[in-house]
């Protein structure tokens, strides 16, 4: 088991002498190289409680995937996770909603901190429209799936299922929900949320569509592609609509983009690393309702990043309620198995 997190271990140490190094050199202060290197401890946990249900559904792609597609993933999907969304992203975000160049964003960064974290949180309301969007969609369409033969919370997703018949019906209820939170913000955040919501929309519905052209199977998102490619988008539009709300949580425990970014790449390399657990020793097989608890995080996720625009949630809640959910689905899991 140990051997699938040598990789992380050593990443996170390399990482951790890093964040010391940042620290200590502006005003050579072992008290700022220690706090530097708390506050990347902070950011990984916090990484890694709240993509654990990315982690599940991430094994259950995986597994319809070759071994060449696996390989791909764990490797360049996982340059593209720490580089590309916990850096790359926020500094995008900034520049379009700044409206700066990518250079005058990463000074802005470096130089002002402050003002960065700033407009980024002016993003919240889009960010978190898209990202809320694409979830619901996601695990709308793991419960409204006809194929879907094995029921945690019987009671409910049973009469989902049902449903499942009646084409576009998911769409609808992503619709409806959009609405009502719409009707609890100001009319200027209102438009824009419903913008950003149609983007993260058409983004699933694309992302869906393309991964039927290569040939995927027609059914539940962890079948959604063996061809491979499509099922590398997918996981890709997974982990960036899971890093929206690390990437802004972490704006509020520091500032420093360069912490940021060591923090969390810190988390999403452990979070590779369960995934490859997950995978290799069979564990979804096993426990039958692991799958499940993580579709009822994510619902649970969606719902907490749309209800964030008009309210706020600490991560904390958010990361809490997915443990929890996939924890008890652990249990079940075992009590089924005995």
């Amino acid at each position: 088991m140990i051997r699938y997190f040598r990789g992380s271990l050593l990443f996170s140490v390399v990482c951790l002498i890093l964040a010391a190094f940042i620290g200590y050199q502006p005003a050579h202060s072992f008290s700022q190289a220690f706090s530097s290197v708390f506050l990347c401890l902070v950011l990984g946990f916090l990484e890694v409680s709240l993509s654990f249900d990315n982690t599940v559904v991430n094994a259950s792609v995986l597994q319809t995937m070759s071994e060449i597609w696996q390989k791909r993933f764990l490797t360049w999907g996982l340059l593209i996770a720490v580089f590309g969304m916990r850096l790359i992203f926020p500094v995008m975000i900034v520049c379009m909603a700044g409206h700066l160049g990518p250079l005058s964003a990463i000074n802005l960064a470096l130089a002002h901190p402050h003002q960065y974290a700033k407009i980024l949180a002016e993003a919240h309301t889009a960010i978190m429209g898209f990202g809320g969007a694409f979830l619901f969609m996601v695990g709308l369409d793991f419960f409204f799936n006809e194929e879907k033969k094995i029921h945690w919370i019987k009671f409910i997703e049973s009469p989902l299922q049902k449903l499942s018949s009646c084409q576009g019906v998911e769409i609808a209820v992503v619709l409806v929900a959009l609405y009502v939170v719409s009707r609890f913000l100001p009319q200027s955040e209102a438009l824009t949320f419903l913008t950003s919501s149609m983007f993260g929309l058409i983004t699933y519905i694309a992302v869906q569509s393309m991964g039927q052209l290569l040939e995927a199977p027609k059914g539940a998102p962890q079948q959604v592609a063996k061809a491979g490619l499509g099922a590398f988008l997918y996981l890709e539009m997974m982990d960036a609509s899971f890093s929206f709300d690390g990437v802004i949580g972490a704006f509020a425990i520091t500032t420093n983009l360069f912490i940021i970014m060591l923090g969390l790449g810190i988390g999403a390399m452990f979070v590779r690393s369960l995934t490859m657990v997950l995978v290799k020793t069979g564990s979804l097989a096993e426990y039958r309702y692991l799958e499940h608890g993580a579709f009822w995080a994510i619902l649970a996720l969606a719902i907490i990043m749309m209800i964030s625009t008009f309210y706020e949630i600490p991560e904390i809640i958010t990361g809490l309620i997915g443990i929890g959910l996939i924890g008890l689905s652990y249990l079940s899991s075992i009590k089924k198995i005995r």
